[in-house]
C-alpha cells in the first residue's frame, strides 16, 4: 500500500485558528492540565483533525461516537466557548463551511443507547481511512488521543501500517470471535 502525503498539513490546522489563538489554547490547557506544551500542541492538533473530518465529510461521521479521549473533547468544549472565533472556524475556515454542534449525553442514556460492540467498531472504522486521506497515517504520537486506534495498536496488536491499510469494512480490526458470526 502507497500512502500518499498528507493533504492538510500541521501547519495548515494551526493557521484555522490563527498563531494568537492557538497558542492561547495551547497555554489554557498546558496551564490547567500541567501537561506539557508540545503534548498539548499535539491535541489541539489531533482536537482540529477531529473538526476537520466532520466538516470534510459529514454523511459518513455526523453523529458517530467521538472516537478521540475526552482531553480532545474538553478542547473542543473550550473552542465552543470562544464563540466568535469557533463560529469563524466552522462557517469561514473548515471545508464544510457549517456550524459544528455538540451535544452533551448523560452517562445513563448514552449506557441505553449504547451501540453493540460490533457497531461501535464499524464507526469507528469509518474515521481510519478518512483520516489517513486528509492528514496520512497514524503516527506514535496520534495514539494518546484516539482511542480506536490505540485499541487496536495495543490489544489488538496491528502495526501502525497494519492500521493505515485499514478501511471501513477490514475484518482485519474485529477480534476473532466477532469474525466468526
Amino acid at each position: 500500500m502507497t500512502i500518499e502525503q498528507p493533504r492538510v498539513t500541521t501547519a495548515a490546522l494551526r493557521a484555522l485558528l490563527g498563531d494568537a489563538f492557538f497558542s492561547g489554547v495551547v497555554r489554557h490547557f498546558a496551564q490547567t492540565t500541567d501537561e506539557e506544551p508540545a503534548f498539548v500542541e499535539r491535541q489541539v492538533i489531533e482536537c482540529l483533525r477531529y473538526l476537520y473530518l466532520i466538516s470534510r465529510h459529514p454523511e459518513p461521521l455526523v453523529g458517530l461516537f467521538l472516537p478521540v479521549e475526552q482531553a480532545i473533547d474538553e478542547i473542543w468544549h473550550y473552542l465552543i466557548l470562544q464563540t466568535r472565533e469557533y463560529r469563524e472556524l466552522c462557517e469561514e475556515r473548515l471545508p464544510g463551511r457549517f456550524f459544528i454542534h455538540h451535544r452533551s449525553l448523560p452517562y445513563e442514556d448514552y449506557q441505553e443507547a449504547q451501540p453493540s460492540r460490533e457497531q461501535a467498531l464499524e464507526e469507528a472504522l469509518r474515521w481510519l481511512p478518512l483520516y489517513r486521506e486528509e492528514f496520512g497515517p497514524f503516527d506514535e504520537g496520534a495514539l494518546p488521543h484516539w482511542t480506536m486506534v490505540r485499541f487496536l495498536h495495543q490489544h489488538l496488536g496491528l502495526s501502525l501500517d497494519a492500521i493505515a491499510a485499514l478501511g471501513p469494512d477490514d475484518q482485519a480490526a474485529r477480534p476473532d470471535a466477532e469474525r466468526a458470526r
